[in-house]
């Protein structure tokens, strides 16, 4: 028992920890945090994003803001998405990348465009577990003279409000028109009457914002949400949501031995129009002769629960392992990801996972698992 307090209290606790303990939440350690696993269940928290609304703490993501001459030029080399198409008030969901062309860390940037004297500001929001390393990795490469870099990892709170209902439950305490904000749009707003950050992000696949504020500001608008029938929601719900959306979990199904062309990021590749980046070549020459292993959508039968490590046979022969697998609780059925040669990544491709010892059949099926009919397209 001594060793699990002396655990717990080297964990990191965000500023609305103290909530969660009156929610009667149970916690779990995620990336060198004690967050939220689930409030009133699973189950309940998922149902409510996908029909109402839910709320997640995710003050525990990296959160950083830059600012400078040639911002965007910079940041272009360590990316292999085009960011100079990015208008003030847009995101680029992408990928820093090391030399083989594996993934560091997926991120958001965040560009709020350029003033008279041509700086430029953004801010990215990187995982909790890669928060060090990607800050350690910005500036080896970004130039410091020219730029300002801020971490307000732990000086900001992020609270995530999502589902098709989520407008309705913040509207009233944002001053400005959250309809007018477009997918991965953002904008400097006011929440209860004090600054903050939006945008029109999320990681369940459902409509929704997440917003930036400082830590008074934010135990207030969880309070207020809560209050107004926002269902509180943990990591759990999070796990499952963006597994039927076929969102990818750093350090599960991406890390820096996949690359985006094997994990099915392919779209946030545009070799057409940037330049030099960091891991190109590799990335080049597996567009030219294609990736030995995709990531794909795998379905089994019943209850049979294809999870992270599990093993994929043909024909008897290990040829791929689950990267991750639950129980939908929208569909149903389970629902897993998982690496497998190239030749049979291919939808209605009969495989089996092995489970237990025991081997079951599973097939490749199109991905996402679950498209909501309430997202917001640009």
């Amino acid at each position: 028992m001594a060793n699990q307090e002396d655990n717990a209290q080297s964990l990191a606790r965000t500023i609305l920890y103290q909530l969660g303990v009156e929610l009667k939440a149970r916690f779990t350690s995620f990336g060198g945090w004690e967050m939220p696993v689930q409030y009133s269940g699973i189950s309940r928290e998922h149902e409510a994003v996908r029909n109402t609304a839910g709320m997640f703490d995710i003050s525990h993501m990296g959160k950083f803001t830059l600012q400078g001459k040639n911002l965007i030029s910079q940041l272009q080399f360590l990316v292999p998405s085009d960011l100079s198409r990015l208008q003030p008030g847009q995101a680029q969901y992408t990928v820093l990348l090391n030399p083989q062309g594996g993934i560091i860390d997926d991120i958001i940037v965040y560009y709020q465009g350029e003033d008279a004297t041509g700086i430029q500001k953004a801010s990215i929001i990187v995982n909790a577990s890669t928060t060090a390393k990607d800050k350690v990795w910005l500036l080896q490469y970004l130039d410091q003279n020219q730029l300002q870099f801020q971490d307000l990892s732990l000086e900001k709170a992020l609270i995530a409000v999502q589902g098709p209902k989520a407008i309705k439950y913040l509207q009233p305490l944002v001053q400005e028109d959250l309809q007018s904000i477009k997918a991965f749009g953002h904008l400097q707003a006011t929440v209860l009457g004090k600054p903050a950050f939006i945008a029109r992000t999320g990681y369940t696949g459902e409509d929704g914002f997440e917003v930036m504020v400082d830590p008074d500001v934010a135990v207030e608008l969880w309070q207020s949400l809560h209050d107004a029938g926002v269902i509180s929601c943990g990591l759990g719900a999070r796990d499952t949501l963006r597994l039927e959306a076929a969102m990818a979990l750093y350090g599960q199904d991406i890390d820096d031995t996949t690359t985006p062309l094997e994990a099915g990021l392919g779209w946030l590749v545009h070799l057409d129009t940037t330049g030099n980046f960091i891991g190109r070549a590799v990335l080049e020459q597996q567009k030219a002769v294609g990736v030995q292993r995709r990531l794909v959508g795998l379905q089994t039968q019943g209850r049979n629960i294809a999870r992270h490590g599990y093993q994929i046979l043909s024909v008897g022969k290990v040829v791929g392992e689950v990267t991750s697998g639950t129980l939908s609780p929208t569909l149903g059925y389970p629902i897993a990801l998982a690496y497998v040669p190239t030749q049979l990544a291919i939808v209605n491709q009969q495989l089996e996972v092995e489970i237990r010892g025991k081997a079951y059949p599973a097939v490749v099926v199109k991905r996402p698992f679950y498209r909501s009919k309430n997202r917001v397209t640009n």
